[in-house]
């Protein structure tokens, strides 16, 4: 397969990611069960008419590919591709809400229609006047490397140029609520969470939107290459390194010329222990993690693509992602392992541009 370039990239998230100087303000938070993203000034984006029907996730979204474009320098991408675990849930609670109220009988479309996943991808079509090819995957916490996987299938067969991909999770009130019940959530009694080192189950809660242009040809703003990209739903423990290792062989590439490895550390004792195994692989590259910045959610894996992305544009490395002490004059090759709770893993290796 032929090179297929990052060119641009935005992220709304937990931390103030769409200032410029963010780097040098993250705050990591591991005392309340939920984090909630940090909104632009919507209005400033969007007409207020149309603010009030749309969803957070969509309104994320909306901003969040909108930096990406301009950062780009492209006004009509040749495809829309977005990855989404949960869709527009707030809309579903709604649509859901409205049909016990009114005993299934009466109802309005509008919260149904609305509810879709491809929602997101819609509504960014529609304000761009888009006609393009335009899907949404939806595969729990691989939905972003679906799209990504997607994107460089169409620039390698010659069917795009430039491709807007996105990841985007809300929360909503009563998902949380049995998030708690079934201990997806960490119970108040186990905060403040060790992200790193925990022994109790169940993770802080996130969300965010993170945005991208990948495009066939590099540009003088281009983040990083995309390399690679392999997800398996199910990998068992002890299988983890062999996944890993196979990855690499594929690509050519050794366990000591990945400079960083950037693991989905995020607080759930059982499931991080596929992080453990393999942060063993790479004794001599720079460990890193970011749910503590981000909290968890189906497409985190945005959040760090994103971080990934200026780590190799800017060749710093925040001190707050740190793991271990081992720091590399020059950062080319940065790996990112990310599951959720034990499923869905995907591995994606970035280069430097």
């Amino acid at each position: 397969m032929s090179a297929v370039y990052i060119n641009s990239a935005s992220c709304i998230s937990v931390q103030d990611t769409l200032k410029e100087n963010f780097f040098q303000n993250l705050n990591p938070e591991n005392s309340v069960q939920t984090l909630k993203a940090i909104d632009p000034n919507y209005k400033e984006f969007i007409p207020p008419a149309m603010i009030r029907r749309m969803s957070k996730t969509v309104k994320m979204s909306s901003v969040a590919s909108h930096y990406a474009l301009k950062e780009a320098g492209i006004e009509q991408p040749d495809a829309i591709i977005v990855g989404t675990g949960m869709g527009c849930s707030q809309d579903s609670e709604k649509f859901l809400k409205n049909v016990i109220d009114n005993h299934e009988e009466f109802l309005t479309p509008t919260f149904f229609i609305q509810s879709t996943h491809n929602t997101v991808a819609g509504q960014i079509a529609l304000g761009l006047q888009c006609h393009a090819y335009n899907f949404t995957y939806v595969n729990t916490s691989s939905s972003l490397e679906f799209s990504f996987l997607d994107a460089k299938l169409q620039i390698n067969d010659g069917e795009a140029d430039n491709v807007l991909v996105g990841s985007t999770d809300e929360q909503t009130g009563r998902t949380m609520e049995l998030y708690c019940l079934n201990n997806t959530i960490k119970k108040e009694e186990d905060l403040p969470a060790d992200y790193l080192h925990s022994e109790t189950n169940g993770v802080i809660w996130g969300e965010g939107a993170a945005f991208f242009v990948l495009g066939k040809n590099k540009t003088n703003n281009s983040y990083a290459r995309l390399k690679n990209i392999q997800i398996s739903s199910k990998v068992d423990l002890d299988e983890t390194q062999d996944f890993i290792d196979g990855f690499l062989a594929q690509n050519n590439v050794k366990n000591e010329d990945i400079d960083a490895v950037i693991l989905g550390f995020s607080g759930d004792a059982k499931s991080d222990l596929y992080y453990t195994k393999a942060a063993e692989l790479f004794p001599a590259s720079t460990l890193l993690y970011y749910k503590h910045l981000s909290g968890e959610f189906n497409t985190a894996s945005g959040f760090s693509t994103f971080m990934a992305c200026h780590i190799l544009k800017d060749q710093q490395i925040p001190d707050v992602m740190m793991i271990n002490d081992v720091k590399k004059g020059e950062v080319r090759n940065i790996l990112l392992y990310n599951h959720l709770a034990g499923e869905d893993h995907s591995l994606v290796l970035l280069e430097r541009a």
